[in-house]
């Protein structure tokens, strides 16, 4: 089963970069996980839907071989590092590969979240995209580290 963080977004800062690189490295064989990165479009006078009509067609681009979509969003189901374990354990039960999409500035196609199997959210608080990606990295790494009862997350 493969993992896929598909963020709408361009230069990171050099230490997201490394970080996200970092985690990339750390996953076992049997679940690899690549951060591949959508170009955003460029806004000029485009409305709020072209923009994410083009991030849309981009996205769905890179898309087909992921059985399962899990949007990033604010308004997404809030798990504990332990919640999203378990739903790791159930997918790998499922089989098929799983993409994880952070949207650009403005959000991502409400065609696209319908789509989605899953819509989580990493925080209450609102985070910059770079972040996101950092952050997902490292929580990919913890729930296959809890997973595979690995001591790199210590419970309590």
């Amino acid at each position: 089963m493969r993992l896929g963080i598909l963020a709408v977004g361009h230069r990171l800062p050099d230490w997201v970069a490394k970080g996200c690189a970092e985690y990339v490295k750390r996953m076992p064989r049997e679940l690899p996980l690549s951060v591949t990165e959508i170009k955003p479009e460029p806004r000029g006078s485009k409305t709020r839907e072209q923009l994410l009509t083009a991030e849309k067609a981009r996205l769905q681009a890179v898309l087909p071989g992921y059985s399962r979509i899990v949007v990033l969003d604010e308004r997404g189901v809030d798990l504990t590092t332990l919640k999203l374990a378990h739903r790791l354990e159930d997918w790998m039960r499922e089989g098929g590969d799983t993409a994880f999409i952070i949207g650009g500035a403005d959000g991502i196609d409400e065609e696209l979240k319908q789509r989605a199997n899953d819509t989580i959210r990493l925080s209450s608080l609102t985070l910059p995209h770079a972040m996101a990606r950092l952050i997902l990295c490292e929580q990919l790494y913890r729930v296959v580290s809890v997973v595979k009862n690995h001591p790199y997350h210590r419970e309590g």
